[in-house]
């Protein structure tokens, strides 16, 4: 299935709890239909082996999210090989 939100893309929640955030696509999980975005559904971890406590964005719906702006195309670089005059 071809989606229209790629990495990189910024979007904006329209619906749930954080309706109204935007944010830039950081991942794309396909099976469950999930994203995330960057300072969108933070959540708070703690590491018990380094007893440090992070945070880290979690998933929001695919469906809950509407595209602002497309990430610019990557263009591919070609090497330009020029011929010897002989």
């Amino acid at each position: 299935m071809k989606l229209k939100i790629k990495k990189d893309d910024e979007v904006q929640v329209i619906s749930g709890g954080h309706k109204g955030k935007k944010g830039k696509v950081l991942e794309i999980s396909r099976k469950p239909l999930k994203l995330r975005i960057a300072g969108v559904f933070v959540q708070t971890h703690f590491d018990k082996k380094e007893r440090k406590q992070f945070e880290k964005e979690g998933f929001v719906d695919y469906s809950n999210v509407q595209l602002v702006q497309s990430a610019a195309p990557k263009t591919k670089k070609r090497k330009i090989v020029k011929k010897k005059k002989s």
